[in-house]
């Protein structure tokens, strides 16, 4: 029998429905389901003395402002205003991090639940729950007493699957970042490795996975922090501008009389603060480029009745092998129980299989060190608090931009950085046999690229390398491993360096006009080329009389985006067939697109984009001149967590375009089935500027509004201001608030 053959899962039926289901037999690993269980009469005490300790105010956006006398009691209002919000997108969060999505979807989430699984292990966290400190501990307990009052309160709410909460839950989702580490396993690899597909057994073949640079929308954030000696006030500012899919995380401001203070965007789900600021300090994460998640190379040997060993220098070490049970609905809504034997070596999990290695993915696997830290810096007061709680080395993906009312400003990288030795290349899967090739240890804070109060009087993030995070006062990429950057630069980096360098007296709102300046940068290089290539073409040539017009339009355009520009129309159509043209040689020259567009990129190839986006405008909208914003729309019609679009329905106009050329304001957006109209579906969600003087004020805006329920008023009032960047004032003082309640209750009542 095959390796493969071998660890195909076996299937048990499980008696119930999607929810409540008990384990089929004893003696298997966590369960395939949890049985709900009644609310002891102490969980139904301490809950009605939560909620008689909270106050949440709703203001005239909707926006939750909650109050508790302790922070475990804020705690419990932050979950419960987030349920009354949107619960679907936390049970969501939920099913997909604690793997068991299946429970809901069906056949097609097996993967993605059997991945999550490979690395959290129910039984342990609840291990690692118990060795909590006691103000973790409280916490948690409050999380998951806010969630449970909630649906006890609201029975008209029907949870798919999770209809109790347990308190040792939030370590399965505990740092805030889209997908996370774990998303990095490729689904289709883990099923042939584990699943009912043939593959080979150790010491076959099997060809990797192509990986294009295929037309997917850029994800991460900008983020922006400048120092007194850069403002027209002398008060440090801090741009928080995450790049999300819409509609991911709750806008909430969550104080309690023990000191917690906290306003900005939550992910659907966790207790803290995940991009925001409070009285003191400021705190903006982009998605960083570094190389922290490593893939080893596994000889496996087999050994006498179905053991595997794997070399590890001179000598063999036993593989890990362990069960792992998944429940399944079935069509006719039942479970079925799926039980998987999974495999380790002591780089982590093995993910697939390659060349005839077994590929083990090594990653941070934290969670309570991350659940520490993600909470805990939301209560820190100046740079130096900060710095100490990121010394718990949890953060894996996140780059962060600082700011605090002591005028300091800085630029952070992940503190989860390995230490590896350099000469391996390790964006490939590295020799698992070689222990050179281990990680040695963590790396210090201060040996990683930073700055701190540069004399630029800025810093910056764009998703892009570190090198220029701070102008000339940036890290020196020569002195750190090449591991430290794997993103290189976009087009975003010289447009934040553009708008940074253009004064020395930033207010917030020019702060917020920089962030919502309609440069193209990535149309400004490479459109010379498309001009340059039709000049080159004879004056009798047809396709020359042929795209006249566009050229004509394009040579005039000062590249920046406008709702009524078709000039950005025609230049957005042609970079995404230009895209389409020279992805995959790009791939294989080792180069970025834009680059490659930019540098190696035919006439033929130019010229033949643009006459594909002419035909293309003229099909879709009737000519080729067509204002951006008649084709470039946001449009919400209910609160799925997938949205369905259609050009019969009300839309408005977008004026900002896809980051990818460049636009530091991001709207992620592309023709669905059956529209002609470009909706978006990502970018700009929650944005904020904040000065940190002696009284802070911030401005934000929250794409489409803070509830996720149509008939609230407040499930799209924000939407046309989000579309032009208008941002509303924030109500972070108590007398700013004033003037400005809609209804004012305690949770349950």
């Amino acid at each position: 029998m095959s390796d493969a053959q071998n660890s195909r899962p076996s299937r048990r039926h499980v008696l119930g429905g999607a929810a409540g289901l008990a384990v089929a037999a004893a003696g298997l690993p966590y369960g395939t389901a949890y049985a709900a269980t009644a609310p002891s009469a102490a969980e139904e005490a301490r809950r009605s003395r939560h909620a008689a300790r909270v106050t949440i105010t709703r203001d005239d956006w909707g926006v939750p402002h909650i109050v508790g006398e302790t922070d475990a009691d804020a705690v419990f209002g932050m979950m419960y205003a987030q349920a009354e919000d949107d619960f679907n997108r936390i049970e969501q969060n939920y099913l997909i991090a604690l793997g068991r999505l299946a429970e809901a979807e069906g056949e097609s989430a097996i993967w993605q639940d059997l991945r999550q699984r490979l690395f959290l292990d129910h039984e342990e966290l609840k291990r690692e729950y118990a060795k909590c400190p006691a103000w973790l501990r409280t916490l948690m307990r409050a999380w998951a007493d806010g969630l449970n009052h909630y649906l006890a309160t609201h029975p008209e709410v029907r949870p798919r699957v999770l209809d109790r909460f347990e308190p040792w839950m939030p370590l399965s989702f505990s740092e805030g970042s889209i997908g996370g580490d774990i998303e990095s396993v490729q689904l289709g690899e883990l099923e042939a490795f584990y699943g009912e597909r043939d593959a080979p057994a150790a010491g076959g073949e099997r060809a990797p996975a192509a990986r294009k640079s295929t037309l997917r929308e850029p994800t991460g954030s900008n983020g922006i922090a400048i120092a007194p000696s850069h403002t027209r006030d002398g008060h440090a500012l801090l741009l928080i501008n995450p790049h999300t899919s819409f509609f991911f995380r709750a806008e909430q401001h969550v104080t309690s009389r023990e000191g917690l203070n906290a306003y900005g965007a939550a992910t659907w789900g966790q207790f803290f603060i995940y991009q925001g600021f409070n009285a003191h300090t400021g705190w903006m994460h982009t998605t960083s480029g570094v190389d922290n998640i490593d893939e080893f190379a596994e000889t496996i040997v087999p050994g006498a009745g179905g053991a595997r060993s794997y070399r590890y220098g001179d000598a063999l070490r036993p593989v890990t092998a362990r069960k792992v049970a998944l429940s399944v609905r079935t069509a006719e809504g039942g479970q079925e129980e799926r039980v998987f034997t999974t495999y380790a070596t002591h780089h982590g999990p093995v993910v697939r299989e390659a060349d005839g290695k077994w590929i083990a993915c090594a990653l941070m696997n934290r969670p309570v060190e991350a659940l520490k830290q993600s909470f805990l810096r939301t209560t820190t007061r100046d740079y130096k608090q900060y710095v100490k709680v990121a010394g718990l080395k949890a953060n894996s993906s996140n780059n962060t931009l600082f700011a605090d009312s002591k005028g300091d400003i800085a630029f952070l990288m992940p503190q989860f950085m390995p230490k590896r030795d350099d000469r391996f290349d390790y964006l490939e899967p590295v020799d698992g046999s070689d222990p050179a090739t281990d990680w040695h240890g963590l790396h210090s804070l201060d040996s990683m690229p930073r700055a701190v109060n540069p004399e630029s009087g800025w810093a910056f993030n764009t998703n892009n390398w570190p090198w220029t995070a701070a102008g000339p006062d940036s890290p020196d990429q020569d002195d750190y491993p090449r591991y430290f950057d794997r993103f290189g630069e976009n087009p975003r980096g010289p447009q934040a360096i553009r708008v940074l360098t253009a004064r020395d007296d930033f207010t917030p709102q020019t702060l917020i006009d920089a962030a919502f300046d309609p440069y193209l940068t990535a149309f400004a290089r490479l459109l010379p080329g498309l001009v340059d290539a039709w000049d080159r073409l004879p004056g009798h040539d047809r396709q020359k009389v042929r795209l006249a017009g566009p050229v004509r339009l394009l040579r005039g355009w000062d590249h920046r985006w406008s709702a009524e520009s078709p000039a950005t129309s025609v230049a957005v159509f042609w970079g995404e067939d230009m895209w389409a043209l020279t992805s995959e040689a790009a791939e294989e020259a080792g180069m970025s697109v834009w680059d490659y567009i930019a540098d190696r990129a035919t006439d033929e190839q130019r010229l033949g984009a643009l006459d594909t986006a002419v035909r293309r405008l003229r099909r879709d909208f009737g000519g080729w001149r067509v204002p951006w914003g008649e084709i470039n729309r946001y449009q919400r019609n209910d609160g799925a967590i997938v949205q369905e679009f259609s050009d019969a329905k009300p839309s408005i106009p977008v004026p900002f375009t896809s980051a990818r050329w460049g636009s530091l304001a991001s709207f992620g957006a592309k023709a669905y089935p059956g529209t002609k109209r470009y909706y978006g579906t990502s970018g700009n969600s929650f944005v904020a500027v904040v000065e940190f003087g002696p009284r802070l004020r911030a401005w934000a805006v929250t794409a489409g509004g803070v509830s996720g329920d149509p008939d609230s008023p407040h499930f799209d009032d924000q939407a046309e201001r989000y579309a032009k960047g208008d941002l509303r004032a924030v109500y972070f003082h108590p007398d700013e608030l004033e003037g400005h309640v809609e209804r004012t209750y305690r949770p349950g009542a």
